[in-house]
């Protein structure tokens, strides 16, 4: 599973050890009676080995599967996430599906269609548009009661969004949502990493 086919990658040894590396309490909410404050992790490693709620999906708009992260989901969950997947008919870009997670250790999987980046178009409907896959994904783990969610790096890989705009996106987004709603089920968010870059361009975000 990678973000990208050609990138600095972790060696086989390090992802071989599925750790947090780092975390920080995002939101400080005293007053929430469900959740008093939400943490976030930044990881290196295999988002389909992770035991939380949901794993979110970097999916193909029709979700029958691809490279990269959604052909990692694939693979890892077996063939009855197809047979969901293709009952759920698709999903438009920046919306959000959600799935069984089968094989995998995740309760769930929320399957998520990120922008592809071009040079032509406006770089703010670009981000809005990434903002719109982590937004829904959020919105759709907080309707089902969920209290953990993991993102990969969206978009990062075959649909070129640059890592450090990406990243900023993403962070904002997370900050955005759990300011906006105060009483949320969600208290943990972890950002996989793949690749080195984009673990970097988290870092210098978080932490």
């Amino acid at each position: 599973m990678t973000d990208e086919d050609n990138v600095d990658i972790f060696s086989p040894e390090e992802l071989g050890k599925i750790s947090d590396v780092l975390s920080v309490s995002l939101v400080n909410r005293e007053t929430n009676k469900r959740t008093p404050y939400v943490d976030i992790e930044l990881m290196r490693g295999d988002i389909t080995q992770l035991e939380v709620d949901v794993v979110v999906n970097a999916a193909h708009d029709d979700l029958t599967g691809g490279g990269g992260v959604d052909g990692a989901i694939h693979k890892a969950s077996g063939q009855k996430l197809l047979g969901e997947c293709l009952n759920l008919y698709g999903c438009p870009q920046g919306e959000a599906r959600i799935t069984g997670a089968y094989n995998m250790p995740s309760k769930y999987i929320i399957h998520t269609v990120g922008p592809v980046w071009t040079p032509a178009g406006s770089i703010k409907e670009k981000k809005e548009r990434l903002r719109n896959c982590y937004r829904s994904c959020l919105v759709m783990a907080e309707l089902q009661g969920l209290k953990s969610i993991a993102f990969p790096c969206i978009s990062t890989g075959a649909y070129c969004f640059p890592k450090d705009i990406a990243a900023e996106v993403a962070v904002e987004t997370i900050r955005d949502f759990f300011n906006l709603y105060v009483n949320t089920y969600l208290d943990l968010v972890k950002i996989v990493c793949f690749d080195s870059q984009n673990f970097e361009e988290y870092k210098k975000l978080l932490f």
